[in-house]
């Protein structure tokens, strides 16, 4: 028992770390790279080679930037935001299975993908105290502006993620992957092709509304709010939210993986962990980080691409478009699971 906690705890601290010391800082410096890329501009060049050493610059400035708190804040809750803003991307990531075997997960619920659901939306709380407690006119508007999209397109989510688990028969991420086995058919994406790819899409649309990533990133339009919920925050408080959306990016990518592109499935996977586990979990891994960088890939992409949205457009959307549109094929599918195979 004291071993099987030891080991759980050993997972907690490894996942946090590695969201911390490999996810953010490879996304600081690969987002520059990526959108100047795009933008035909050089980016971070100067901090070490190719400017790798850029996210440890930004650590370095941002700790040692004043520590700003404005006269009339709730001083509290002030405080209180950023870590509401970022333990639920963290903690979401304990349920997600990313290798096989019986270590392949943190831990193993029942219903965990409700679980993941739930606590992805509590990050709306601290994102929304943010911008109250500054007693502050733009962070204000930047918190209402969240508030009202994140929970608008959490409905949407909701309903497509439900449809992995009605295809599986269960709410365990474990057992939702492992109906995935057996090759690129066997993914939810796939599945009554080219229906599946429905719900598919419209989980990366609903995953960059609910990160607040471009073309959806009206609660920080600088030309609009400064900086939006987080303006008036500074130094290692703003860092937080900072490393809050890195990490919530992270584990809405993961789930999109787990739940339609099978996770770590992949050639050779279970043929190797039968023959050395060590390998075969190494190799799962593998495919797992892999699949989820291509969507972290991806948001950087859409970055530098789209423009931003006027907000009615992004309500019109979440609502009129989206979660009818999610509602439909969510009927189709189960209707066609119940009556056809």
């Amino acid at each position: 028992m004291f071993i099987d906690i030891l080991i759980m705890l050993a997972k907690v601290v490894g996942a946090t770390l590695f969201v911390v010391g490999a996810v953010v800082p490879v996304m600081i410096w690969g987002e520059r790279r990526a959108v100047a890329r795009i933008q035909q501009r050089y980016g971070p060049n100067r901090c070490g080679p190719l400017g790798l050493l850029q996210p440890i610059a930004d650590v370095v400035k941002l700790a040692m930037k004043e520590k700003i708190t404005p006269v009339n804040v709730d001083r509290g809750l002030y405080l209180l935001a950023p870590a509401l803003a970022a333990v639920p991307a963290f903690m979401g990531m304990l349920f997600i299975p990313y290798s096989v075997g019986p270590h392949g997960f943190v831990t193993r619920l029942p219903v965990s993908l409700l679980f993941v659901l739930g606590i992805s939306s509590l990050q709306v709380y601290g994102l929304f105290l943010a911008g109250w407690a500054s007693n502050s006119k733009y962070p204000l508007l930047g918190s209402l502006r969240t508030s009202a999209q994140m929970i608008s397109y959490e409905l949407s989510l909701a309903t497509v993620a439900l449809i992995p688990a009605l295809l599986a028969g269960s709410l365990d991420l474990v057992s939702i992957v492992d109906n995935q086995r057996g090759g690129i058919v066997a993914w939810h994406a796939m599945q009554y092709f080219p229906l599946g790819l429905l719900p598919f899409i419209m989980m990366i649309i609903i995953i960059h509304a609910e990160t607040n990533r471009n073309p959806f990133d009206l609660p920080e339009a600088e030309s609009e709010l400064v900086g939006g919920y987080h303006t008036e925050y500074s130094s290692m408080k703003f860092a937080t939210f900072f490393m809050a959306e890195y990490a919530a990016m992270w584990n809405m990518a993961a789930l999109t993986v787990v739940l339609y592109l099978g996770a770590w499935t992949g050639p050779f996977v279970e043929e190797l962990f039968a023959a050395s586990p060590i390998l075969g979990f190494l190799l799962g891994c593998g495919y797992f980080v892999a699949k989820t960088a291509a969507f972290m890939l991806l948001f950087v992409w859409v970055r530098g691409t789209l423009p931003r949205l006027r907000y009615d457009q992004l309500m019109n959307f979440g609502w009129k478009g989206l979660l009818p549109a999610a509602l439909g094929v969510a009927v189709l599918m189960v209707a066609l699971r119940t009556f056809w195979y």
